[in-house]
């Protein structure tokens, strides 16, 4: 059976860019130790999340930003992984930026880029709201590793089943999905959390109703109240990592067709 083994990474997630630099090189060769094929970092995880880490895109040094992400690719290259890294992507024309992860080669090249399809609306009061800083994407994106075709999405778009259901006729085994739910003003009702009562379960749902893997993620920056884990595909999250403390988890994701498919009827 075809398997990759990945890391999913975890940092507290900065305005400064030269800070995530050091944390994403540092948790790319403690993935490369550990002989992971695939390093997964969280959404804006080398550029800061705009509304949140940083107050909005005009704060976002770009000249910085280039050299971090090519340091990035450098590194790629040298321990010989994919990696997968939540960043801002720079559009012309005055247009709005996209919310992405870059998809990196073993040898270091940009091959692809899945940008936020589903950004939160903006309702004039709360300017953490993703439309008020980046534009949507508008296309799935997949790639394979050793033979196992992955497929990525970001965050909110954990809403809409549908995206995962056609990744699954695009034959996808593992899904990435990167998070940052970090800095956020916590409920008044302390009884209830939705970053743990909805998105561990959310993204079990998810990948047992398409039978694939998960990778999830999140930046730790404090209050941080989404886990960091992965997922089975008959739902079981197999692994976690401590919310506070930044960290790599390897699993190894092997494509297993005996593992129960919830859809199907029991044996």
């Amino acid at each position: 059976m075809k398997s990759i083994r990945v890391a999913t990474c975890q940092f507290s997630v900065e305005a400064d860019i030269a800070h995530n630099r050091r944390q994403v090189l540092r948790q790319i060769r403690q993935a490369a130790e550990q002989e992971a094929d695939v390093v997964h970092f969280s959404e804006c995880a080398l550029s800061g999340y705009a509304g949140v880490d940083i107050p909005n895109i005009a704060a976002l040094k770009w000249d910085a930003l280039t050299a971090a992400t090519e340091d990035i690719q450098a590194a790629a290259k040298q321990h010989k992984v994919w990696v997968l890294l939540g960043s801002t992507h720079r559009l012309t024309d005055g247009n709005k930026p996209h919310n992405c992860l870059y998809v990196i080669d073993p040898r270091g090249r940009i091959v692809d880029r899945y940008d936020k399809r589903f950004c939160t609306g903006l309702d004039g009061k709360r300017s953490t709201f993703d439309l008020k800083h980046y534009s949507p994407g508008n296309r799935f994106v997949t790639f394979r590793v050793r033979g196992v075709t992955c497929g990525i999405l970001i965050c909110y778009d954990y809403r809409f089943p549908e995206l995962y259901r056609e990744y699954k006729r695009c034959g996808v085994d593992v899904l990435f999905q990167s998070f940052h739910n970090a800095r956020m003003t916590v409920v008044k009702d302390k009884t209830y959390d939705i970053w743990r009562t909805i998105v561990p379960p959310t993204m079990s749902c998810r990948a047992a109703e398409n039978h694939f893997w998960v990778s999830a993620n999140n930046s730790t920056a404090r209050p941080s109240r989404s886990a960091r884990f992965a997922v089975r595909p008959d739902g079981a999250i197999t692994r976690h990592l401590n919310r506070p403390q930044p960290g790599v988890l390897t699993p190894d994701i092997t494509r297993q067709p005996k593992l129960h498919d919830p859809p199907l009827p029991c044996p």
